[in-house]
């Protein structure tokens, strides 16, 4: 195999599917990226045997072939070329890949191309397009809350589904829920519920960062693909079963509160920093058009403010993780932050006053 490509061009494509291969393996060809030159181009291939992702790119091609080399190593060498050079790739006659670029020499062990494994392929049932745009959206609104707890395996992504019409994906940890919405797709009716895993939805997210157009994606009862341009990530998704997740939507919270969300996050960041470490609590007393942030924590001290809102309800008193509350706000793009609420140990409805298609459910803490 030999091939010559640019250095930006092959630091483009490593960078779409390196990020797949794990830092620490114990089986050594899932450290590697494998390499294949043919009439075609150059492809690069990486997987953790969960997720695939493939990236076809130009090249010249003086050699055919196919190999494995570092993946980590080689995304090193390339980023730390300069920008502009021109990039040989061969192997030696010692069964090693020779890098050369300008006065710079490299040379890297190889494994068989044989050994790599390969992501069987699955007979999709559902094939549709969104828009780059609206699938950034329903992971940005979601992924905050899905679940890091390795018991609760079921929870570790996000769940996707057809719901009456529209596209909705949720995720939920136990102590918060997120859900957002976009238009259904065409080849999207009936999709069945997925859940797709947390890795995945990091690494689609970090290859549609900037993407414009539309993102192909393709369904089966074990695996999901998303084509973006010429790069491909396919995953296997999560073998069990997202609980019920309407029955911890509120429908009968009535004391209403809506509050400018920028003004509520910073202060509550700001009363936070008295609170524990381990529950980071912040009690919200509600009287008449006020709000009084409080955190009483005798280690290290008190704090309080006092918001105007708009409340006009019987008062309450009710507690909530602070920082669950600022991954909401963040995740609010209008004016108003708008709280739905009954009563102290009732869990709260928020929505955004200017997206009626998310909304997100927080449980209260004790103060």
């Amino acid at each position: 195999m030999r091939l010559s490509i640019e250095r930006s061009t092959l630091l483009k494509a490593l960078g779409h599917v390196q990020n797949v291969v794990e830092r620490r393996n114990t089986i050594p060809i899932l450290s590697n990226v494998l390499l294949t030159a043919d009439d075609r181009g150059l492809t690069l291939v990486a997987t953790d045997l969960d997720i695939e992702v493939s990236e076809g790119t130009q090249a010249d091609i003086s050699a055919p072939g196919q190999v494995t080399a570092p993946a980590h190593t080689l995304y090193d060498i390339a980023r730390k070329l300069p920008d502009g050079a021109q990039v040989v790739l061969q192997i030696n006659s010692e069964d090693r890949l020779d890098i050369d670029a300008g006065r710079s020499h490299f040379t890297l062990p190889l494994l068989p191309a044989g050994d790599f494994p390969k992501m069987t392929a699955d007979d999709f049932s559902h094939n549709f397009e969104l828009p780059a745009e609206a699938l950034r959206r329903l992971i940005d609104k979601t992924k905050f809350a899905i679940s890091t707890e390795e018991t609760r395996y079921y929870l570790n992504g996000i769940y996707m589904h057809d719901h009456n019409g529209a596209l909705r994906c949720v995720a939920t940890d136990g102590h918060r829920l997120a859900l957002a919405e976009s238009d259904l797709p065409n080849g999207a009716s009936g999709l069945p519920g997925i859940i797709v895993p947390r890795k995945t939805v990091a690494e689609i997210r970090r290859l549609i960062d900037g993407a414009d157009g539309m993102i192909g994606m393709s369904v089966s009862e074990a695996k999901i693909r998303f084509t973006v341009g010429s790069a491909v990530l396919t995953s296997k998704l999560i073998d069990g079963t997202f609980p019920d997740y309407e029955r911890v939507i509120p429908k009968g919270n009535t004391k209403e509160l809506t509050i400018d969300n920028k003004i509520f996050a910073n202060a509550v960041d700001r009363v936070a920093t008295i609170s524990a470490e381990k529950s980071r609590s912040v009690k919200l007393s509600l009287t008449q058009d006020n709000l009084a942030l409080n955190v009483n924590n005798p280690e290290s001290g008190q704090a309080n403010e006092d918001l105007p809102v708009d409340y006009s309800a019987e008062p309450l008193e009710i507690g909530f993780n602070a920082k669950y509350l600022l991954d909401v706000t963040g995740q609010i793009e209008g004016r108003d932050a708008t709280f739905f609420l009954d009563s102290p140990a009732s869990p709260a409805l928020v929505k955004d006053s200017e997206d009626d298609n998310a909304l997100f459910v927080l449980m209260p803490l004790r103060v």
